[in-house]
């Protein structure tokens, strides 16, 4: 293997495992969220489609959670395209202690989702329903080709 195709295969594998950790705000800057959101960090970065990519949302509560569920609501363009609730527990270790703890998802986005920008608004609900925080945040879905496009 000569020199050049060596550093582009180098290259290649480090733009594919590419983390990058994405700004959040809150949905409501008033309001004071029992969950601290400090970052989300997206792996692969930018998400291709057709495989696997997994967000991980940095956070800090100064209370015990003991069960939850997450909302997750998707847009395209500023068009609502897409929801899902999931259970906290199956996305983090519970019960969550106070301090810090990482809520960690992971899923394959179908081949054919389109390219482009999208924003994600995520609601962290307690067993009660009470809200313990919302954010939102954008990403980009990849141009490059996947197994559907073949």
């Amino acid at each position: 293997m000569s020199r050049f195709s060596l550093l582009a295969f180098s290259c290649f594998l480090f733009i594919s495992t590419v983390v990058i950790a994405t700004d959040v705000n809150y949905c409501d800057d008033n309001e004071q969220y029992d969950v601290k959101v400090q970052g989300v960090d997206i792996l692969p970065y930018p998400i291709p489609r057709g495989e696997p990519v997994t967000f991980s949302l940095a956070s800090n509560t100064d209370n015990v959670i003991s069960k939850g569920k997450l909302v997750i609501e998707v847009s395209y363009f500023g068009w609502h395209i897409h929801s899902e609730t999931h259970d906290l527990c199956d996305e983090t270790n519970c019960p969550v202690a106070i301090g810090d703890f990482l809520v960690a998802h992971s899923q394959v986005l179908p081949g054919y989702t389109p390219p482009g920008p999208y924003s994600l608004k995520m609601k962290m609900l307690d067993g009660h329903k009470k809200e313990l925080t919302c954010i939102k945040f954008s990403f980009d879905i990849g141009f490059g080709s996947s197994v559907a496009d073949m």
